[in-house]
């Protein structure tokens, strides 16, 4: 098991990192930091509390579907109402469509399973909610620094995390410091709580440190392809959800859509596709803007106008997977745990929940003089809460489409709508997965090509103008914040042996194999495209490329996503 210690004390006066002590610290200003923060306040008002949100904004990197069910908001905020947050659209209806090419199955209502019901549920703008816990937060006295992210751990001799440092800003693409530069600073805290969302960069390295996997199945991914419209009033649906399986996906890959219309004429819709498929030329994108063409889609927003674009990876949630969550100092909350419920395709309230009880557990240790312990009392709380309940029930959905689609459907029949009809709640049975998401590509010259049809501008459209679309900006002049850990092998062994994917994994157009004036492949990375999906991250078949955070603020700055 690899630690590193980091507690650097820079020699130079110049290069000296200021420091800020508290008494919590969370990095990440999503739903489950915002909670986490708001509950803490809660609890004791004299406690300091800072969040580092790398976000220009709390809400600027957030992305989701989203269908949220309030549970854990109605025991943060029970009188959220009050307090105006955009909750505005409640769910009217619901369909579960099953598509063939042409063709379309409305599933009877009485046969859709549990875990596709949203009556009571909220069709939401998940940024705009993170927007307005943040603004909430702050009136309690919680410290909110956006734009900054955190990008090193730091360690104490005893190896307990004892907070953050922030990335330093002014550094050039060569690596030097230009005349901008500004040291980082340290952000201390009796307690770190990480909540960066899957695949967080600093989450990541302390599942590694302190082997909070071990003993775990392998965590599984999805990557969730994102587009807001307006449409005409007379399409407009208010409440409606809607969600596909099927076509266009083949029997070797898992995925389904999702139509969402909220208030004022908009529509929310994208594509989910779990990056354990094996066909390296298949492309998520491509398969998103192919889903629009079929006529039960492309009804909800033909002739309107797209707004928005946006991807991100995302858990799968399954309680196998889940690292243990504590360690000397700090624990793991939301996505960056991998507390997700892909059956019911809801993570917000599962994120805000497990921010509520780290909290608690932080507030009960600091009122026992303690600090820099592990905060058991979380994971034990975690044990007796209703979201482990739920997750339990759901703790099969993604493993049994590893047998085909028809396996999967079968099988979700049976655990969400069969065994509680029979008084059933929890499956007796569990399933296990055995290999990482990027060991699941076969060699190219094992898989059929996928011709995908050319954009139309009008209901598809190409990567780039999508990424405008996403309000995407990077700095030019600083490092590039995608590494590769050895440059040679993305030609080497990924273009050879499995035709260059992160060409077509990537949702932004960020890889680019291109020749160089010698007439020699090489791999070109236009990270200034880059949309902070963490799909490269988790989906490499070399595990080559790591995801970093770049200068804080930058990324996709998504409005009303």
């Amino acid at each position: 098991m690899e630690r590193r210690m980091t507690d650097p004390v820079p020699s130079s006066p110049a290069d000296r990192r200021d420091r800020i002590d508290y008494d919590l610290v969370i990095v990440g200003g999503g739903p489950a930091g915002m909670a986490a923060a708001i509950r803490a306040k809660q609890l004791d008002p004299k406690v300091s509390v800072a969040v580092l949100e790398k976000g220009s904004e709390p809400g600027a990197h957030i992305l989701s579907g989203a269908v949220m069910d309030t549970r854990a908001l109605d025991e943060l905020l029970p009188d959220w109402k009050a307090l105006g947050a955009p909750l505005n659209q409640p769910v009217t209806a619901d369909e579960f469509l099953f598509l063939g090419r042409q063709r379309t199955f409305r599933t009877p209502h009485f046969l859709v399973p549990r875990c596709f019901r949203n009556r009571g549920n909220h069709v939401i703008s998940l940024g705009k909610v993170v927007k307005w816990l943040g603004q909430h937060a702050e009136g309690l006295g919680v410290e909110v620094f956006a734009g900054f992210a955190a990008t090193e751990v730091l360690y104490d001799a005893q190896d307990r995390v004892i907070g953050v440092a922030t990335g330093d800003m002014g550094v050039g693409r060569d690596g030097k410091r230009t005349a901008a530069f500004q040291p980082g600073v340290e952000l201390r805290g009796k307690y770190t709580v990480f909540a960066e969302g899957a695949r967080g960069q600093l989450g990541r390295q302390l599942i590694g440190n302190f082997g909070l996997a071990e003993g775990r199945d392998p965590v599984s991914h999805a990557i969730g392809l994102k587009e807001t419209w307006r449409v005409d009033p007379a399409q407009a649906r208010p409440g409606l959800v809607v969600h596909t399986a099927g076509w266009p996906m083949r029997g070797d890959a898992f995925g389904g859509g999702f139509i969402y219309h909220l208030e004022d004429n908009r529509v929310s819709l994208g594509f989910v596709i779990g990056l354990d498929y094996a066909n390296p030329w298949l492309s998520p994108f491509e398969e998103f803007q192919r889903w629009k063409t079929h006529p039960a889609v492309r009804a909800h927003i033909e002739g309107g106008t797209r707004l928005g674009y946006g991807a991100r990876a995302i858990n799968n949630g399954l309680p196998q997977s889940l690292p243990r969550t504590v360690f000397p100092g700090g624990a793991l909350v939301g996505c960056d745990a991998g507390y997700l419920n892909a059956a019911r395709i809801k993570g917000s309230h599962a994120a805000i929940k497990t921010g509520m009880l780290a909290a608690e557990a932080v507030c009960d240790a600091l009122r026992d003089g303690r600090s820099g312990d592990e905060l058991t009392a979380y994971p034990q709380a975690f044990e007796r809460s209703w979201l482990r309940a739920e997750l339990q029930e759901s703790r099969n959905f993604k493993l049994w489409f590893k047998y085909g689609t028809a396996v999967g459907t079968l099988m979700t029949g049976v655990e969400q709508w069969l065994l509680p009809r029979l008084g059933i709640r929890t499956p007796p049975w569990t399933l296990h997965g055995r290999r990482p998401d990027h060991e699941s590509l076969r060699p190219a010259d094992q898989c059929e090509p996928i011709a995908y049809p050319k954009p139309d501008g009008k209901l598809t459209f190409d990567r780039m103008s999508s990424v405008y679309l996403s309000n995407t900006h990077h700095v030019e002049d600083q490092p590039v914040h995608l590494r590769l850990r050895d440059a040679n092998v993305p030609v080497a062994v990924n273009l050879r042996t499995y035709a260059g994917p992160e060409s077509r994994y990537c949702p932004a157009g960020v890889y680019e194999f291109l020749k160089n004036g010698h007439g020699e492949d090489r791999l070109q990375i236009n990270a200034q495209n880059c949309v902070h999906c963490k799909a490269c991250d988790i989906k490499d078949p070399t595990q080559n490329i790591v995801w970093t955070a770049p200068q804080g603020g930058d990324g996709p700055g998504y409005e009303a996503m």
